[in-house]
């Protein structure tokens, strides 16, 4: 008892100094524990603290055994409730990451074990006269921390349990880490971590930032140590230096960073951390966990548990980084496929088990005279996965093969050693995905009964993307030069003869290096060797790793490339030079289209909903590019054989276990220039479809939409509310601009906020240049427009939308190209948004084509416009056509969108309206002229809600309530805004039907959440639900 008085009195004489700040106290309290705990080493160091770790660590023997954080006296937050000035953004990562922990503020103290609140108890108070103790409580008190004191781990029984700690504890190892190098590069100070970050930088990935770093380093750390653990045959003991001699020799990189972990000189900023991951790990059993994790039949339980820890880690980390495991059906299905091209078309009967070599010569640097020649031997199938992730792939070739041995295994040993580890390869750039990669062969070699390698297993950390360099040496990482040094040679000499994997899916590539960019160039360019448009998704990653592989198998002069990967390549306009380059390249090409959109609701041919084999969006399919062994010049294009594979994902997987390359019953395609489709095309149509008029050809005068560049903040839903901003622009600076207005904090070559002030100064705020424009089908928002480009709107299309301006007009909105099935297609009374009827240049953006022209100003851009001024207009029509469309602008253009929304139309020619323009057949007589034309007329006036119809609603909103939008579903004919209020007798049509990439009846709500509907609102809700329901028994 004596300690706790002293204690309490020596704190009130150091706070009624009234100088006193929350670390004046630690001495005291430090000194309180080491009474009280003698047999702990209480630790209180402001380094680590500075960084992230908690103001106290308690260990016993080294191992950690509680934490606590402290705050100053009377805190107002000890319970880490507020977010805002508060606590509970530390005290949540504290208490999901640290088991045994105490919050105080000196007085009171909260005890945590496992995110549980144990006990709270106040052994002072402060009062009028300064602190007061509780002496009452001394008693309880004591108990509380000599338990906390004595805490043992419990065992960690479940593999999930232990999953959630992981990603928590590399969560706060990752912050420490991330704190710990700003901490010295801002002070310029060169540490381990910095010397280590730099060489990444240099070496791996380059302009990695401190937070990336940071994140891979704490993942690496957290799955080494377990890697290490999982080898461990004494469960009773475990520490870093343990963790450094069981790690394998197969995996020298993660041995030699595992040398710094444990040894003496690591920064005792993280060390604490570490040495808790090693006391959770003493808990549990890794190996007997990894035995039964998952239920999933097709994952991996190593790559399973892996998946889950890097859900719970960071899952927009895994979104990002095209992180997803290949089922274990489509893996097996790639490698059987190698194995069977490898003995029927390059003759070797052995397959994926050859064993034969050849002699190449390779450049070898001298360091003096240059690059001498040297003659080397290699095995013939060298197998490379330059995206590794996990090590699926390779793991299941080397079961593969071993089955092959299973009479055999008394040569099993010298094969894998001779003849295999040599052959395989392997690339990857997460950290944490090579360790487990290499944790995987290791424990598969284990289980072939292969005891100790010899042989380093061929998985490099590196960027698959990035040219081949020479040798270097960085003295202070050399195991990162060495593992680049290792990779290098394999990108430089080695002869790749098969190259298998799931690259990455990611459009906003970073990898964009001159080598590959150079090499994906080749890509973008048609038949003739012109420049192909519209190419951005070429630069997606897994365009690039198909180039890559296509470059490592040419430079071979034969082999084989097999990837699943997104199947956009298959058809889409922008990879017509991709697809002809394959062919150029390969001799046959197999296409398995495993199909499952999402995106775009695909179904199978029954009408049934198709799934994905991944749990992602985009359809994905699986490549098989043959080169042959021939040394005569290619001059056929290769033959391309295809099938589609349609169902449930356990159909699909089920068809891919029970067959083979050789029984899939793969329709031959017809290669057809310009764009080398590599999917089935009915083009028996073209010459008829080719002597329609197209669109382009109807219309003078057509462009894209307005691109604004800034929707979030140009267009509005009111026009109060843009008035509102184009003041903002007009009066602020640019700081608060961007504080009110997050999305210009993002500027661009033609999006800076200065140009927006200066557009908005320049011509200044008059009720002309406030505009309706309609932004999506049905909805018109609002917008400031003027004439001037990189203003405001970045590219507000004035050649065009000046004809909306100046008088009443109408226009057809339509896609040129599109990846869906035609159903691109609108009209609009104003100016339009860019993406009207899909995304840019991917689901069919529309092209605006006014029905009139009226005369044009000669203004300069900038100047300020007489958007009052009603000239001359003319028709936008071409002469000739109109007269055969019976003369009429508004009966050729009714005519036309009758035809544009007919289904027979649609479907005869769907693959024509992929491509380009609509073509549109000439009417064969008045009668039908007139009959489409009646049909546009009734669809046209649905559309702009200009028909009587929709004013008499079939829906009913029978609720009184707030009429705020907070989620929206459809059950059972209601489509409900909230809990309570809905829109009812809501036809199924009409919610799911489709205008262009959208759907309108559900678009228009959820771009509204959290907005509260006003009457005007709900009528225009009310009709559009009608117009779309009654559009449909038009169509």
């Amino acid at each position: 008892m004596t300690e706790l008085h002293s204690y309490i009195t020596q704190l009130n004489a150091q706070y009624v100094t009234g100088k006193a700040t929350e670390h004046s106290y630690r001495p005291l309290l430090k000194n309180l524990l080491e009474d009280l705990l003698p047999k702990l080493n209480i630790i209180n160091e402001p380094k680590r603290q500075a960084c992230g770790a908690p103001d106290y660590i308690l260990t016993y023997a080294d191992l950690p055994i509680g934490f606590i954080e402290t705050k100053d006296i009377n805190d107002k937050d000890l319970k880490g409730e507020k977010s805002k000035n508060g606590n509970k953004e530390q005290f949540d990562r504290y208490k999901k990451s640290l088991t045994n922990l105490i919050f105080t503020d000196y007085l009171t103290f909260h005890f945590y074990r496992n995110q549980e609140l144990l006990h709270s108890i106040a052994i002072g108070k402060v009062t009028d006269r300064g602190i007061t103790p509780l002496p009452e409580n001394f008693d309880t008190f004591l108990t509380y921390i000599q338990n906390f004191g004595s805490f043992e781990p419990s065992g960690i029984a479940k593999a999930e349990d232990l999953v959630t700690l992981m990603a928590a504890k590399a969560q706060l190892l990752s912050k420490i880490i991330e704190k710990a190098l700003s901490e010295d590069l801002s002070k310029g100070i060169q540490t381990d971590l910095t010397d280590q970050l730099t060489a990444f930088s240099n070496i791996l990935i380059h302009n990695i930032s401190a937070k990336d770093f940071a994140d891979m380093y704490a993942q690496t750390i957290t799955y080494g140590l377990f890697t290490a653990r999982y080898h461990d045959p004494t469960l009773s003991t475990f520490s870093r230096q343990e963790a450094y001699q069981l790690l394998p020799a197969s995996n020298p990189f993660l041995k030699k960073l595992f040398g710094y972990i444990a040894g003496i000189e690591i920064d005792t900023r993280i060390s604490w951390v570490i040495d808790d991951l090693v006391q959770m790990y003493l808990a549990c059993d890794v190996a007997q966990m990894l035995a039964s994790y998952g239920k999933d039949t097709t994952k991996d339980p190593i790559v399973h548990f892996y998946e889950d820890f890097l859900e719970a880690f960071d899952p927009q980390v895994r979104k990002a980084l095209g992180v997803w495991y290949t089922p274990l059906p489509v893996v097996n299905f790639m490698v059987r496929t190698l194995d069977t091209l490898l003995k029927e078309q390059f003759n070797l009967p052995q397959g994926l088990a050859d064993t034969s070599k050849i002699k190449i010569q390779t450049k070898q640097d001298n360091k003096i005279a240059g690059f001498d020649i040297e003659e080397k031997e290699y095995h013939r199938v060298q197998i490379l996965d330059p995206a590794t992730g996990t090590g699926t792939f390779l793991t299941q070739i080397i079961e593969y093969i071993a089955q092959q041995f299973k009479e055999q295994r008394g040569i099993w040993q010298n094969y894998v050693q001779e003849h295999l580890l040599p052959r395989l390869n392997g690339f990857e750039l997460l950290m944490a995905s090579y360790a487990i990669a290499h944790l995987k062969l290791d424990m598969l070699l284990s289980q072939t009964q292969i005891t100790e390698s010899t042989n380093r297993i061929q998985i490099y950390l590196t960027n698959s993307l990035e040219e081949p360099t020479p040798d270097r040496s960085l003295p202070l990482a050399r195991w990162l030069s060495d593992e680049a040094n290792e990779a290098n040679r394999i990108k430089r000499d080695t002869p790749v003869m098969c190259v298998i994997g799931n690259p990455p899916y990611n459009g906003e590539s970073v990898n964009n290096g001159k080598w590959i960019s150079d090499l994906i160039n080749k890509y973008k360019k048609d038949h003739k060797g012109k420049v192909i448009p519209n190419t951005k998704w070429v630069n997606n990653d897994y365009v690039k790793f198909i180039r890559f592989g296509e470059y490592f198998i040419q430079r071979n002069g034969q082999g084989l490339l097999t990837y699943i990967t997104d199947n956009s390549f298959l058809d889409s306009l922008s990879f017509n030079g991709m697809r002809h380059h394959l062919l150029r390249t390969f001799d046959k090409i197999y296409i398995i289209n495993l199909h499952g959109n999402s995106k775009i609701k695909e179904t199978t041919p029954d009408g049934t909903p198709d799934e994905n084999v991944f749990n992602i969006m985009q359809g994905v399919s699986i490549s098989i590019f043959v080169k042959a062994p021939n040394t005569a010049p290619k001059e056929q294009l290769a033959e391309v054989y295809y099938y589609d594979l349609y169902g449930k994902r356990t159909e699909k997987f089920a068809f891919l276990d029970e067959n083979s390359l050789n029984t899939i019953p793969f329709s031959h395609l017809t290669m057809v220039e310009p764009h080398y489709f590599f999917t089935p095309k009915d083009f028996s149509l073209q010459e008829k479809y080719d002597s329609f008029f197209s669109i382009k050809d109807l219309f003078m005068k057509g462009g894209v939409g307005i691109c604004s560049k800034r929707d979030d903040t140009a267009i509005q839903f009111t026009k109060e509310a843009i008035t509102q901003v184009v003041k903002d622009f007009n009066d602020l600076d640019e700081a608060t601009l961007k504080s009110k207005y997050p999305s210009e904090t993002k500027e661009s070559r033609d999006k800076k906020t200065a140009f927006a002030k200066a557009n908005i100064q320049k011509m200044g705020i008059k009720d002309s240049y406030l505009q309706p424009i309609t932004y999506r089908p049905f909805d018109i928002r609002w917008t400031y427009f003027t004439n001037q480009s990189k203003g405001f709107l970045a590219y507000p299309t004035y050649e065009i939308m000046q004809h909306f301006i100046k008088g009443e007009n109408l226009a057809l909105v339509v896609s040129k190209q599109t990846v869906e099935d035609f159903r691109h297609i609108f009209v609009t009374k104003n100016i339009a948004n860019l993406n009207l009827t899909g995304i840019a240049a991917r689901y069919g953006a529309g092209y605006v084509f006014p029905l009139y022209l009226y005369e044009e100003e000669a203004t300069e851009e900038g100047q300020t416009l007489k958007m009052d001024f009603h000239s001359k207009k003319i028709p936008n029509l071409n002469p000739e056509i109109l007269k055969k469309l019976g003369g009429n602008p508004l009966t050729a253009f009714d005519y036309c969108y009758g035809i544009l929304h007919d289904k027979n139309y649609r479907e005869q020619y769907k693959e024509f309206l992929k491509i380009d323009f609509p073509r549109i057949p000439y009417p064969k007589d008045n009668e039908e002229l007139q009959h489409y034309a009646t049909i546009g007329k009734h669809l046209r006036e649905l559309h702009l809600l200009e028909s009587p119809e929709v004013q008499t609603p079939i829906t009913i909103f029978p609720i009184a309530g707030t009429n705020l939008v907070e989620s929206v579903s459809y059950v059972a004919g209601k489509v409900y805004i909230n809990d309570i209020q809905y829109f009812g007798k809501v036809p199924l049509e009409a919610w799911e039907t489709y205008i262009g990439g959208y759907q309108p009846a559900q678009k228009w709500l959820k771009d509204r959440k959290g907005q509260t509907l006003t009457y005007n609102d709900i009528i225009h809700y009310q009709q559009m639900i009608t117009a779309l329901f009654l559009a449909t028994n038009d169509e």
